[in-house]
This record gives C-alpha cells, sequence and structure tokens, in this order.
C-alpha cells in the first residue's frame, strides 16, 4: 500500500485520518474525491495508519462501511503488518469485526465518486482472516482476551477460517499463548480446540505444551478437553523437564491432578532441579496435593538439587496442613494395604473423571430400571471407553463385590466404596463439616469484662476542606529572628519589615488543646475570634480549660474563663476543671475556680470529689483551705472509700492527719428505723474485736 511521503500526500492522509476520528463523512468523501488518487488507502508516515484501521481503533463501525465503499481496501496494513481486522479484535470492536466480515450485509446505498465512469463500480470485499503480521501472528493472537467481546470476536474469526494452528515467527503456538490464560478464557480454548486446534499442540523452542499451559493456569474444563482429544499427558519441556503434573502441582489446582491423572499421568517424575510434583506442592502449601500425590505415586521422600525433601521446603514455608500430609505419604508411599493398588486406583480415577459418560451408557442398558446391568454388558462398557482394565482374576473381585442378583449394580461400583480404600476415594479430599457443639457446662473462672473507653469523633471537615473544627490554625510570627525576638522587639510596627524579603510561612494547624497546653494565646485568641466555642473538647471529652488546670496554669485558665469558660463542664469520667486543679494541688487556682462558680461538691464517675483529689496530690495546704471552704467529708466513693481511706492510702502522714481530725469532728447520720418501714441490712460481723487491746478473736 502506498505511504505518504511529500507534504501533499502527508497533510492530505493526517486530514483524512483527523475526519475518520471526528466521523466527519462528509469532508471524507471530499478528500476522498478530490485529493490524492486512492488515498482512501494510504499509510500516514509515522505508524502506517490508515482511514480503515483508525476507524476500526475508534470503534466506528458505521464509518467502516462508508470507507469500504469509497474503496477502501479490508486487508490493507500498517508498519507492523496489522490489518483493520487485528485492530477491531486487538480492542474487542465485535460490530468494526463484523462490518469488515461481512461489508455488504448492512451497507448504505453505494455513490459514485466524482471522475469515475458510469460502468465502473466499486464493490467491497470482505476482510482476509488468515493474514499474519510481521511476526507471524495471525488474528487469534488479537483475540485472546477475558472479555466477552474478545470472545466473540475469536467466535467471528473462527467461523471466517481463522488458522487455529498459527505458529509465530518465536516458534509460538497460538493454541498454547490461549492456554496460558484459560482460566480466565476457556470459551475461547474450547472453540479454538473445536476448530481445529491440534491437542499437541507446543512452543518449538522451548516443547512447552498446550496441556502444561492449561495446567498452570487451573483450568480444569481446558485440561479435560485436551485429553480428550488426545493431548500427550507426560511431554516433558526440552531443558527444564517441567511436565502438566509439575504446572498443576505449583499452582496447587487439586482437579487438575486428578484429571491427569485419570488420563494416565505419572507423578514421580524430576525436573532440571530435581523437584517432583510432590516438591512444588510442598511449596505451594496444598495438603490436598501433597496428599494425592503421595497416594497415587509420587515419591516425597527425595531430596532436590538443593538437599531439601517436600517436608523440608513445606517446614520452611510453614505450610502445616502440607508437612502433616507429607510425613503420611512418607510412611504410606511403597506399602501395599487393602484396597489401593495401583491398578484399583487408576481404573477408580478412570471411572470418576467419565462418571457422566459411564451413567448415562449403564442406564440405556438398563431396561428395568433397577440400577443394574449384565456382567457382560458391564465389562464391554469400560472396554469400549478405554478404561484400563485389570487382570481376569481381579476384575471377578470386582463383579463379585457389586453382584446383585446375577446383575452388577454401577452406582455403587462408580461410588468406590467397595473395592477403594476409603482414605483414596475422592470423598477423602472434601473439607470436612465441623459439628455443633452441644451446650455443655463451661469452665469455671473469671470473666473478663471488656472496658470501652468512651471517645468521639473529630468532628467533619469544615467549609472550604480544613480540618475539623478542633484544629485551628497555628499563629505564626512572620518576623526576622535574627533581627527580632523576644528581647530585642522592633522599636516600631514599622522598622520590622520582613515581610518585603522574607516568604510568607506555610499555613499549619495544631489541635486547640495542645494550643493552650503550650500557651500559645495567640493561636487560641485566633481560633476564638473565628468562632471557634471556648469549651470545644477533644475526643477524651477535654476542654480547654481543663487542661490549663491539669497543668496548674493560673493564667491561662483566668484567661479562658474571662473568655466565657464554663468551670463546670466535666469529661467522659466526669471530671471538672476543680478536680484537675485538685488533683494539680495548686491552692491559688482553686481558689480562683470556686471565687468564679465552681462547684465544690461535684462528683466524678466514680464518686470522688474535689477534696479527694486534693487529698491525691499530698498538700495539707489545700486540703485545709477546701476543709475551710465547707467541704463535705462523709462523701463515699463507689468503691466504698471516704476521705481517710483515701488519705491512708496515699501514706502523707500531714494530710491524714488533717483530715482524719476533721472527719471524727463531724457529726456522723444516725439511721432512724421507724415502725413498717424497711428493715436496714444486718452489718456484717467484724473478723476482730479491736476493743479487747488487740486480741484477734474468731467466730
Amino acid at each position: 500500500m502506498p505511504v505518504a511521503q511529500t507534504r501533499l500526500q502527508v497533510m492530505q492522509v493526517t486530514k483524512l485520518l483527523q475526519c475518520v476520528r471526528d466521523g466527519d463523512k462528509e469532508q471524507i468523501g471530499k478528500l476522498c474525491a478530490n485529493g490524492v488518487p486512492h488515498l482512501i488507502n494510504y499509510n500516514e508516515p509515522n505508524a502506517g495508519d490508515t482511514a480503515l484501521s483508525t476507524a476500526a481503533v475508534a470503534n466506528k463501525d458505521n464509518l467502516i462501511s462508508y470507507l469500504l465503499e469509497l474503496g477502501a481496501h479490508p486487508d490493507v496494513v500498517d508498519f507492523q503488518g496489522r490489518t483493520p481486522a487485528m485492530r477491531a479484535a486487538e480492542y474487542g470492536h465485535v460490530q468494526c469485526l463484523e462490518r469488515l466480515l461481512k461489508p455488504g450485509g448492512d451497507a448504505p446505498e453505494k455513490k459514485k465518486r466524482k471522475g469515475d465512469d458510469d460502468d465502473d463500480e466499486h464493490f467491497a470485499i470482505a476482510a482476509d482472516m488468515t493474514f499474519k503480521d510481521l511476526e507471524g501472528k495471525g488474528i487469534l493472537w488479537y483475540c485472546i482476551n477475558s472479555t466477552q467481546r474478545h470472545e466473540t470476536c475469536a467466535e467471528l474469526a473462527l467461523k471466517f477460517a481463522a488458522e487455529t494452528n498459527n505458529v509465530d515467527k518465536n516458534g509460538n503456538h497460538v493454541f498454547v499463548h490461549a492456554c496460558e490464560t484459560a482460566s480466565e478464557n476457556e470459551e475461547i480454548c474450547i472453540k479454538m480446540l473445536q476448530s481445529g486446534s491440534d491437542a499437541n499442540s507446543k512452543n518449538e523452542k522451548s516443547n512447552r505444551t498446550a496441556l502444561m499451559a492449561a495446567s498452570k493456569s487451573g483450568s480444569q474444563r481446558v485440561v479435560r478437553a485436551i485429553l480428550e482429544r488426545g493431548g500427550e499427558v507426560d511431554v516433558q519441556m526440552l531443558k527444564l523437564k517441567v511436565t502438566a503434573a509439575h504446572e498443576a502441582a505449583r499452582g496447587g489446582f487439586f482437579q487438575c491432578l486428578v484429571t491427569l491423572h485419570a488420563y494416565g499421568a505419572h507423578f514421580d517424575v524430576y525436573d532440571d532441579r530435581g523437584n517432583s510434583p510432590m516438591h512444588l506442592a510442598a511449596l505451594k502449601g496444598s495438603g490436598p496435593c501433597c496428599k494425592y500425590l503421595a497416594q497415587r505415586g509420587c515419591n516425597p521422600k527425595p531430596k532436590n538439587n538443593e538437599g531439601n525433601t517436600a517436608r523440608i521446603i513445606a517446614k520452611e514455608e510453614g505450610h502445616k496442613e502440607a508437612i502433616k500430609e507429607v510425613r503420611k505419604g512418607e510412611k504410606i508411599f511403597g506399602k501395599t494395604g487393602k484396597n489401593n493398588d495401583p491398578w484399583i486406583l487408576a481404573l477408580y480415577d478412570f471411572c470418576v473423571e467419565r462418571t457422566e459418560q459411564l451413567t448415562d451408557l449403564y442406564n440405556r442398558l438398563d431396561v428395568d430400571g433397577h440400577g443394574t446391568v449384565a456382567k457382560e454388558d458391564f465389562v464391554d462398557g469400560l472396554e469400549n471407553i478405554g478404561a484400563p482394565m485389570p487382570l481376569e482374576a481381579d476384575m471377578k473381585k470386582i463383579l463379585q463385590s457389586h453382584d446383585k442378583e446375577g446383575r452388577v449394580d454401577f452406582n455403587l461400583f462408580l461410588t468406590g466404596k467397595k473395592y477403594v480404600n476409603k482414605q483414596y476415594l475422592m470423598s477423602a479430599f472434601e473439607p470436612k463439616k465441623k459439628k455443633k457443639k452441644g451446650k455443655g457446662k463451661g469452665k469455671k473462672g473469671k470473666t473478663k469484662i471488656p472496658l470501652p473507653i468512651c471517645t468521639q469523633t473529630e468532628g467533619p471537615r469544615t467549609l472550604g476542606g480544613g480540618p475539623p473544627e478542633v484544629f485551628v490554625e497555628e499563629h505564626l510570627v512572620h518576623t526576622d529572628v535574627g533581627r527580632f525576638d523576644r528581647d530585642r522587639p522592633p522599636k516600631h510596627p514599622l522598622q520590622d519589615d520582613s515581610a518585603w524579603y522574607l516568604h510568607k510561612p506555610d499555613k499549619a494547624h495544631m489541635n486547640i488543646i495542645q494550643a493552650t497546653v503550650h500557651r500559645h494565646y495567640d493561636t487560641v485568641q485566633d481560633a476564638l475570634s473565628k468562632g471557634v466555642p471556648v469549651d470545644i473538647t477533644d475526643k477524651y471529652y477535654k476542654t480547654p480549660l481543663m487542661v490549663a488546670c491539669q497543668n496548674g496554669d493560673l493564667d491561662m485558665a483566668r484567661w479562658l474563663i474571662e473568655k466565657g469558660a464554663n468551670v463546670n463542664a466535666f469529661d467522659n469520667f466526669k471530671w471538672t476543671p476543680l478536680h484537675f486543679a485538685c488533683h494539680s494541688g495548686k491552692k491559688d487556682l482553686v481558689e480562683f475556680l470556686l471565687d468564679n462558680g465552681a462547684n465544690l461538691e461535684s462528683t466524678s464517675l466514680c464518686g470522688a470529689t474535689p477534696i479527694m483529689r486534693a487529698i491525691e496530690s499530698c498538700r495539707p495546704g489545700l486540703v485545709q483551705f477546701l476543709i475551710d471552704r465547707g467541704a463535705k467529708m462523709l462523701n463515699v466513693t463507689k468503691h466504698d472509700d471516704n476521705v481517710c481511706d483515701i488519705a491512708a492510702s496515699f501514706g502523707d502522714m500531714r494530710v491524714y492527719d488533717i483530715v482524719k481530725e476533721k472527719y471524727d469532728s463531724v457529726p456522723k447520720p444516725k439511721d432512724n428505723k421507724k415502725k413498717g418501714g424497711k428493715k436496714s441490712a444486718p452489718a456484717k460481723r467484724p473478723a476482730s474485736n479491736a476493743g479487747q487491746a488487740g486480741k484477734v478473736t474468731f467466730p
């Protein structure tokens, strides 16, 4: 096909391709009628694209019919040798491929080009499916993908005689390439087999077969289809010595191994590294594969070239199930047991793989419908489908075990329960169902009660995509610290001209609670001026005032209260700012809070009052101050601890003496028992009698 070379040709081809992308039929018609002769089939000089290939890539199916009508050739190729049909198949454009294969199906009426004779007509021809690109690849190479559209494109290509045994210039077979991803495009592989692909197709350089590729992908359906059409099961690659069994074991595909053994695969084979399928299954950690391979003749004991057995490999990878099955395989390998002879397993696996075929055959022979057939018919049925028949004496034993009134129960035979060891049946590889445990008596012991921590979310983002409200913008000083600092401030605001030669610092955010801790007054002031509430809480429900009181910061607390902070707010443990101030031991801060309305008798979640927190701080002056302000001494926590108990626990004798003296001086409430009222619970008998000079008595 001609390639645009002159400036005029290049410009007209470029314009034509752009019009194709835009779908401008009118302009396309003008260019083809008045432009360079045969412009419709010209290649642009860069990649060799033509008008038809551009329409196929852009999925312009209606435009393809119009271009074919104008004289576009459907088999014109680009610089890589790809036809428009290949490009349409590559992108899964089904309608475009249909137009290329059936150009006259629903094409619009043909129009005459300017300058053509009345008798000269342009008839569109169908695309040729046997074309190959420069790498020797046909159209099927471009159809192999996992989408439904690519599957439809493959059907069309096969319908129009695409080459199913195409081999590229590197010796790679198209069917082997399709089987590499057989698990994703099973239908394409099956249809290629049905259309004539060779079941024994292989890559010429490596001797890698389609069966190996399908086994590696894990598609049992494709593996079965290949074997049914005569695929060789024990072929090895040239250098790597890998078989289909190696590939199935490498991926842990148990069902593929079952199908391979049903068609006579040998598992005791080794690759160039000395690995058997057992080594690869152990590396994958597939317990069922290891168990099946050991039962079907794969020796688990040999070492590979690195000196590792299958059990060592499984142990290094941490696959406990594989270790267990390999260890069992080492014990049973080579030992003859009951009903586990190789000929029994070969016959059983053969019948398992062809259960449907045998069932249909024997059902036709079972006229009475009792599930039995004559012995001669039973044996003939197995021989007709190519079963590995045992010796005559062994076959008689099987027939006797399934004898039912002189006939053979074929349904029972297909289960294998009468002539195969139950550990070798397919049911032994099914996952076991866990039995439901009955309600029994549980073990006695301490019950672990979960301790929930009450937290709240940080809240939604602020307007404009900013952080949550609790994160405020940090007040950054924009000045030259080399000239001015806290000790050398500017004498006049205009003297600080740092903004003229310093970059403005990036915006930063910080939690307002942290700003309170670090005494960032300007940051907190900026936040309050922007509408942030002064009693805003973090995820632990702490307000800035609580944090200031916790740190004993009187100046910050005074400033926050002037801004309207609530002195009686509480957090998730019901601690108020006064609780925090008393716990910090700052007398002046406590006095300031009380003077501003703090509740002296507020209780926390466990029932503790501020004076109890002051006792914990071990500050005698603060405790005496709260007593003088009228703090109640008879409050009890939920743990039945009074102020004396708390003072004794913290071990400060000065605080204990102050609290004890005041506690003893306070009159205790009396229990007033009224007639008809509820009787109080009897007091617990003490374990010792303190009135007998320290002597301890027991009841």
